[in-house]
């Protein structure tokens, strides 16, 4: 982006944190339903689950974490497509088109705006895995590299929900999108190890993008060699991130003529 992009895309971000400032209910829902799945698993399904003798073999929630922070940022993404359906149908987007401003900073707002949602909502749902006793032996670095491909992912997903946002006839249809993504973290080594799984859920969960991001920040929180998974879960965050960029920004340029 250019100077002028870049300055657009400021100012109309710095507008829609003030809206989510304002109705902080988006931040605490996208919490919510994270924290509620962690103390079910914890407290009624921990017991049952044998995490085997691999990383993140400690207490469940150490083991768990990894997945509801995943979940966390798909919960969270769901906004995006709402906020944008909203400034669609509000004629908003329709006054910004007509000012001297730049085409990419309308999504690159709302995009931007998203992530800083998620991160609050991620911030929110490891201080619960705190009092429910999550402990790491991560240094600085490790943290880092955790937050880093969490930013990845959620710039990644946030940028797949601009398109139903775009398209989307109805609030529920623009929403309703995340519904499909919420199942791939219980389909991966979010939980359960995926030897546990039988047949072709095992494989499919072996070979799905969210189980090498979901094994990198467990290793990451673990203090231990993340391995080949990490460039598995930085290529498909990358991919994903790109292709859906240039997706959201061709319906909007499209819609736009």
């Amino acid at each position: 982006m250019t100077a002028h992009a870049f300055s657009d895309t400021a100012v109309l971000t710095g507008r829609s944190l003030r809206d989510v400032v304002r109705s902080p209910d988006t931040i605490i829902t996208a919490a919510l339903m994270p924290i509620a799945m962690m103390l079910m698993f914890v407290y009624v399904l921990g017991g049952a689950i044998d995490t085997g003798s691999g990383v993140g073999s400690g207490s469940y929630v150490d083991y768990l974490l990894p997945g509801i922070l995943l979940l966390t940022v798909v919960m969270g993404i769901s906004y995006t497509a709402f906020r944008l359906f909203l400034d669609i149908k509000g004629g908003i987007v329709e006054r910004f088109r007509s000012m001297p401003i730049a085409r990419s900073s309308v999504l690159w707002a709302h995009v931007l705006t998203s992530v800083v949602a998620i991160l609050v909502s991620l911030l929110v749902v490891v201080g619960v895995a705190l009092l429910l006793g999550f402990r790491s032996d991560a240094g600085v670095l490790a943290w880092l590299g955790v937050a880093g491909i969490l930013v990845l992912v959620a710039l990644a997903l946030t940028w797949v929900a601009a398109i139903p946002g775009l398209v989307a006839r109805s609030v529920d249809g623009a929403s309703a999108f995340s519904y499909p993504l919420i199942l791939l973290p219980f389909l991966s080594s979010a939980s359960v190890p995926t030897d546990s799984m039988s047949g072709p859920v095992r494989w499919f969960a072996e070979h799905q993008p969210v189980t090498s991001i979901v094994d990198t920040i467990r290793r990451l929180l673990t203090a231990q060699p993340v391995g080949d998974d990490i460039w598995i879960a930085l290529a498909c965050c990358v991919g994903i991130l790109v292709a859906a960029q240039l997706a959201a920004t061709a319906v909007y340029r499209a819609a736009s003529r």
